[in-house]
């Protein structure tokens, strides 16, 4: 009965096998071939840039990994191989912002005067235009994600306060009063907390208020140039505004 019991449970082997072949050879194959360093990489870059527009979209809460995988074109398996779990993936997409190679379409200049205008101008002209606003994917974290990372954990406060103090540090270095720090500090608030509060209200009109006037506020707080900021629309016939 042993030696029964035991070609039995090769046989059951050998079946198992037949069957998941598949499996085995991928496994196999991935022992004997590992993934270049570039694979890696661009893997791990498509995974933050899928989690980074789905963040802004959804929220953390939202967001599922299988989500955020299956929106890259990629397994759920392989995602940690790359991070370690959701938190951290969260945080290193806060952090993407800083540092992504192709910027988003609000974020570059429309109009040739643009390129002369001072950088600190063109990221402030830049945050409050319709397309930033319309931007659910692509928009700053300090705006699509603010209501989540008050909620995370440590490294995600981490990675949203770099981003905050990568903006304080350009409007800082395009001030020249003698306490830019605490003006740079009011310039952030203005922007951040006007484009937060333009996204949730449901008035359209009411939305474009606050962003045309955070907009004209920073600029004759800091001092900059108006005659390139959004214009106020003018009344038409029947009382009405246009938007710009």
């Amino acid at each position: 009965m042993m030696k029964v019991a035991a070609s039995l449970k090769v046989d059951w082997q050998k079946m198992f096998k037949i069957i998941f072949w598949r499996y085995y050879w991928h496994l196999a194959k991935d022992k004997t071939m590992p993934y270049s360093p570039e694979h890696k990489r661009d893997t791990r870059e498509k995974i933050l840039e899928s989690a980074r527009r789905l963040f802004n979209r959804k929220g953390y809460s939202g967001v599922t990994i299988e989500e955020i995988m299956s929106d890259a074109g990629l397994t759920h398996g392989g995602f940690y191989r790359h991070f370690h779990g959701k938190d951290e993936l969260y945080a290193t997409a806060v952090r993407q912002f800083l540092c992504k190679k192709k910027p988003a379409a609000w974020q570059t200049p429309r109009e040739p005067s643009a390129v002369t205008k001072p950088r600190a101008k063109r990221i402030v002209d830049a945050y409050f235009s319709r397309q930033h606003f319309d931007d659910r994917d692509g928009c700053c974290p300090l705006i699509g994600m603010a209501s989540d990372v008050q909620r995370g954990g440590e490294a995600a406060k981490a990675a949203y306060q770099e981003v905050v103090e990568q903006l304080v540090k350009v409007f800082e270095d395009h001030l020249n009063e003698s306490q830019a720090r605490e003006g740079a500090l009011a310039l952030v608030a203005l922007c951040v907390g006007g484009m937060v509060l333009a996204r949730n209200v449901s008035d359209p009109e009411l939305a474009d208020d606050f962003r045309r006037a955070a907009h004209a506020k920073v600029l004759t707080t800091a001092g900059w140039n108006l005659n390139n900021g959004p214009s106020r629309p003018r009344r038409r016939d029947d009382g009405t505004r246009g938007r710009e």
